[in-house]
Parts: C-alpha cells; structure tokens; sequence
C-alpha cells in the first residue's frame, strides 16, 4: 500500500503543469509593468487620480468647468501598418500612431481629448520590444495633451505566431454642448482648408503593401527614386497628431467642420459632416502630394479616384471654415509650424450631384 502511494506522488511531480510551461511568464508581465511606469508618468495630468497597477484608471473630471459637458469617446487601431513595424523589427512609433488615429477622431468634434487606454496583445511578451512599443504611445499622448491612463497587455502564446502583436486604443474627451463642432453650421461658399500630413498616417496599407511588396518586389531597405528615406522608414512615418494646434485655433475661429481623412479617403470621410444640400469641391494640385503616393500609384498602377478613396494623399486633416476667415486661419497655422492650405469649396449639391468632387486649377 505504501509503495503504490509513493509511486503515484512521483508521477503527479513528473506531470505538474505551470503557466510559464504553456507559455506565459507572469514575472515578465510584471517587470514590463514596472518598466513603464516612469514613462507613463510622464503624460499624468492633474485630474489623474490613480496610477498604473490597478484594476481600473482614475480620473477626478471637473464638471463645474463647463455647463453642459459631452464626453466624446474614439477607438481604433493601426491596421496592417503594424506589418512594416513587425518587418522592420522597428516599433517604438507604432504607438504615436496608435493615439493619433483615436485623438485626431476625438479633435475633430471639438473634444479636448483627456485619457488614453490601450490593448496590447502578443504571443509571448517580449521585454524590450513591449517597452518600445509604449515608448511610442508615451510619445502621442504627450503630443495631444491626455494621458495614458491604463491599458491590457495580453499574452496569448498559440494565438499569435512569434514576433506578432496587435494593437488598439481607446480616447475619451470632454468638449461643451455649444462648442461642438458636428457641421451642421456649415454653409454655401464656406472654405475648405487643408492640413499636410506626414505620409500613409495608418490607412491604405493592404494596398501599400500588396504594390510595394507584392507587385513591385521591393524590400523595407530599398531605396527608390523620388523617396528621401528606404521603403521601410518611409511606410513607417509616424502619424500626424493635430489636436494641440486645433485646441488653439478654436479659440480665435469659426470652425464649422472637420474631417480627419483616414480609411476611405477623400470621398467617403468628407460627406460625413457635410449637410445634405451641400458638396465639397476640392481642387486638384493646391497642395504638393507627398512621393510615397505617386510611387504606390505608378507601380500599381492604381487610378487616380482609387488613390483619392484609399490615402490621404498629402491631406490628413481638414477644416471648414466661413470664407471671411480662411485667409487669417492659414497664416495663423503656417506661423503654429502646420502646413496649410486651400484645397477647396462648399456648393450647392443637386439631387444627382456626388458629395465630393474635384476641380483643376
């Protein structure tokens, strides 16, 4: 009797299963925990209650600042731009972009954003890797102004193959009921002026890649002619954040609408703040289009109106704004470091007329 319980206490040792084993490291988890501490620091602003480590953020809103708050909240991702990151082994801006996609979508209802969350998700947590990855967050959420207020890092070995990882991100906003900028005040003759962006931003890059890489047999160090930097680091210009010069100008100027242009470009963001009775038209050649695009389109072969409806094509954001105005609006935002321009007009749309159209010079 003695010798069969001795001998089942040996094969319960041999066959003791840990988490580690199936792929999770809990001490790694922790170590990226305190290794990001001090730089999510750096982004707390006053209303911060809590730091990281618990359950849940903290963040004590002042309510008695406005008379009718509205909270605006955004999420998104970075979609396959996170491809080239994982290609380039190259990950400490992917987070900019991250921030930039929800905070840009947040800006443009007239919303301060205030905290920032994110979803980080991978195989098996890589220590160094991870740390530059909210490096890059840290630095976005320092260009708009809110802060990193808590996040999830999930380890899912078997779910990801090795090296991969996904990313989301959550903003929330405060802007008052009477500053909300939605268009509905937009108007005949209105103006439609134009901010640069720093390339692809985070959208287009299934067909970015599937030209680049794909069609034209190009690699992330290739250079090619027209392109200052290789492929790679050229794809990987991080996204233009434009809430700090938007908080600005809202102080001086009637903005009547804004569109941050990102997946579905030109012709399917614009119409989303424009009133029924009104079109946008845009004139081609107002503004110099980054290479990056004319390179995807040469090589692919993609058609102009295709490329207007899956980049941003030089422009990432845009504002709508009475035409009295417009000109006082570009030098303010030339002279606040922001490449502007006017790309168009507000119309009267016919009953058979599209929402957005384009005009030569």
């Amino acid at each position: 009797m003695s010798k069969k319980t001795v001998k089942t206490k040996i094969i319960s040792e041999k066959m003791k299963s840990t988490y580690k084993e199936a792929g999770v490291n809990i001490d790694t988890a922790n170590e990226f925990v305190e290794r990001i501490k001090p730089l999510i620091k750096t982004t707390a602003r006053k209303e911060v209650v809590s730091g990281i480590g618990g359950f849940g953020g903290l963040f004590r809103f002042d309510a008695a600042k406005m008379k009718n708050p509205i909270l605006v909240s955004s999420t998104d991702g970075v979609g396959t731009k996170l491809r080239i990151a994982q290609l380039m082994d190259k990950h400490d801006t992917i987070g900019i972009d991250l921030v930039a996609m929800s905070v840009n979508d947040v800006i443009v209802q007239g919303a301060e954003p205030l905290f920032f969350l994110d979803y980080l998700a991978t195989g098996q947590i890589e220590l160094e890797k991870s740390v530059q990855i909210v490096d890059g967050i840290v630095q976005g959420c320092r260009q708009a102004g809110c802060t990193l207020l808590g996040g999830e890092t999930a380890e899912m070995p078997g779910f990801y193959k090795p090296g991969e990882y996904d990313l989301a991100g959550f903003c929330v906003g405060v802007v008052e009921q009477g500053k909300l900028i939605d268009g509905s005040m937009i108007s005949i003759n209105d103006h439609i002026i134009g901010l640069a962006s720093s390339g692809l931003h985070s959208n287009g890059f299934s067909l970015a890649r599937k030209v680049l890489l794909e069609k034209g047999k190009l690699s992330m160090n290739d250079n090619v002619p027209g392109l200052a930097e290789p492929v790679g680091i050229t794809l990987l210009e991080p996204t233009r954040i434009y809430v700090k010069s938007l908080l600005s100008i809202f102080k001086s100027f009637n903005i009547k609408g804004l569109v941050h242009i990102t997946g579905g470009g030109f012709y399917d963001n614009i119409p989303r703040i424009l009133p029924d009775v009104c079109r946008g038209v845009i004139t081609r050649h107002s503004w110099e289009i980054p290479p990056i695009f004319s390179v995807i389109q040469d090589i692919g072969h993609v058609d102009e109106q295709e490329m207007f409806r899956v980049f941003n094509m030089g422009i990432g954001m845009m504002l709508i704004v009475p035409e009295k105005e417009s000109q006082e609006l570009l030098d303010r935002l030339k002279v606040m470091g922001e490449q502007a321009y006017l790309i168009g007009v507000v119309e009267k749309k016919d009953a058979n007329q599209a929402s957005v159209c384009f005009t030569d010079l």
